[in-house]
């Protein structure tokens, strides 16, 4: 049983009273919409966002468009993958390698310069094109990881790319999602202008002072910008997509890590809106009048483990007394106060990808020390584990807590789990590094929440061994023969159900092998002002902003 050893709510009232002058209201006609984020710093603003998902949420979806988005408009409907910049996109019947793209006419950048093949190829090339002159080797480790198959773009008229992938890959148009436009016009002319010894030089003061000044084609323009402190975004009027042309005049990100600061400051009235709420703040948030959103998001609450040689993890009697010792409606209505869906693989029933596995993820703490006594532990052996986390960030929901919960359940099936807290990036930085590296301090189980919007992101990038570093995360070089052929079958596969079917048999595999411990879906609780309306919580971790109106 989890004991509770922080009161938030005497905090959070003084803090309300400290946070008043932070920051200063803005008097004038204007709507302004703030918002506390739960980041520690702004997300990176040169088209490539760092910080998870939460740097596209902020920084990449607002200022940038991509040659495919994600469908936000509804609350009740799963987020699908639709045209952004691309109006179609189709795979060569011949060589399922290349695919061709149609492009949107009449769609400027924020400088004004022409959106065109040009520039999805230049885009391409940023992080792809190690002798490119805009080659920015800091925007590849978050890009061309959600992409992995993509080799190459080339132009074929004004208004149509060709993209060709190292193998056939049906993922592709959904992994496009994550590749933002920037205006090459706008870069040129920060290089032009660049001092350096040479041109990579130039290159990276071009970037650099790009990042103050950014110019993509989204429906939000970058106004000011202050590291660490506040982005100032105003609504692009001239935006293309009409029926999504901002309803607020200007949106004021703020960070704010920690869940306390981030709830005074919404009850002072110092910000609007607030992601990640402190859970046990819910009933005075609701009943001062504020709103509360949630919707389950396709996300996962885990613990990613180490498969390397000696881990502790690679017994799977181990790994599935982890997943049966967490009693995860517990966590949810105590600690979370509701605001999560307990976790029994990446997918739930009813989902497509879900499919049949046999080993039922549940709260059996019998059932659970059974394997630990068979694997070799016991009430006066325990089983030391290390796990890395952090203490906020993008989709990590409240994880100190959560995990000084699994450690005191898991204490009850002899385990002994010591905690390695680190700063959020660090930890998303060394999530691309694994297991074996020295960021891992010792770690033998990573803590990093997961999108599961797609094929990639929700299971490849994990469970295929051609994944693990520096490729892509699979932190803990999990190397399943089965796998990998699940992984090639699906991705090889251009009709959709039965790439479904695939993916369904994928998923089972991984549950039945006790891949992850499993714990949590987040629901994405965001707390607000009554005076903000059009708020569509969608099925996503993303949010379109642009619908969002203040009285």
């Amino acid at each position: 049983m989890f004991i509770k050893t922080t009161t938030r709510a005497a905090l959070i009232a003084a803090l309300a009273l400290t946070t008043a002058a932070a920051w200063p209201r803005m008097a004038s006609a204007e709507t302004v919409l703030r918002i506390g984020m739960t980041a520690a710093d702004i997300p990176r603003t040169l088209g490539q966002p760092d910080q998870g998902f939460e740097g596209n949420r902020f920084t990449g979806v607002t200022m940038y468009d991509a040659l495919t988005g994600w469908d936000l408009s509804s609350a009740d409907k799963a987020s699908v993958v639709i045209p952004g910049l691309a109006t179609e996109w189709k795979v060569d019947d011949a060589d399922k390698t290349k695919w061709t793209f149609k492009l949107r006419p009449g769609v400027t950048f924020h400088d004004g310069s022409p959106f065109n093949a040009d520039a999805v190829v230049w885009n391409v090339e940023k992080v792809l094109k190690q002798d490119a002159p805009q080659f920015d080797p800091s925007q590849v480790g978050v890009t061309a990881s959600r992409m992995p198959t993509l080799a190459s773009a080339k132009k074929i008229d004004d208004m149509t790319v060709e993209l060709t992938t190292k193998e056939p890959d049906s993922f592709l148009p959904i992994n496009l999602t994550n590749l933002f436009m920037a205006s090459p016009a706008k870069w040129q002319h920060f290089y032009d202008k660049a001092d350096g010894a040479d041109a990579k030089a130039k290159s990276q003061a071009a970037w650099t002072a790009f990042a103050k000044d950014a110019a993509g084609t989204g429906p939000w323009k970058m106004a000011s910008f202050t590291p660490r402190e506040r982005l100032e975004l105003v609504k692009n009027a001239s935006y293309w997509d009409k029926a999504r042309v901002p309803k607020i005049d200007k949106m004021v990100l703020l960070p704010m890590p920690e869940a306390n600061a981030r709830t005074a400051a919404l009850l002072s009235g110092q910000v609007d809106w607030v992601e990640a709420p402190a859970p046990d703040a819910l009933p005075e948030i609701k009943q001062r009048g504020f709103k509360l959103y949630a919707n389950e998001q396709p996300h996962v609450w885990p613990w990613q483990f180490s498969r390397v040689e000696g881990s502790p993890w690679n017994d799977i009697r181990v790994r599935k007394a982890a997943n049966l010792c967490v009693d995860r409606e517990g966590l949810k209505d105590g600690l979370l106060a509701g605001l999560m869906v307990p976790a029994t693989g990446t997918f739930e029933p009813g989902h497509p990808w879900r499919g049949k596995p046999t080993f039922e993820i549940k709260y059996d703490k019998p059932a659970a020390q059974k394997l630990m006594q068979e694997a070799g532990f016991g009430p006066n052996k325990k089983l030391t584990v290390k796990i890395q986390t952090s203490a906020s960030g993008s989709g990590q929901m409240q994880p100190l807590p959560m995990n000084e919960y699994l450690q005191q359940a898991l204490a009850e099936c002899y385990f002994d789990v010591q905690l390695d807290v680190i700063e959020w990036n660090t930890l998303f930085t060394n999530w691309r590094r694994g297991a074996k590296d020295p960021s891992a301090n010792g770690s033998n189980a990573t803590n990093v929440t997961y999108a599961a919007m797609d094929p990639f992101f929700a299971l490849v990038r994990f469970l295929q061994s051609s994944m693990a570093p520096p490729v892509s995360n699979n932190w803990g070089f999990i190397n399943n023969p089965k796998f990998d052929e699940l992984v090639k079958k699906a991705r090889q596969t251009f009709d959709p159900a039965a790439r479904d079917a695939a993916l369904a048999e994928l998923h089972a595999a991984s549950v039945d092998d006790a891949a992850f411990l499993y714990v949590a879906h987040d629901v994405g609780p965001r707390a607000m002002s009554p005076k903000i309306t059009g708020v569509i919580q969608p099925k996503s971790w993303f949010i379109d902003f642009s619908l969002v109106s203040m009285q």
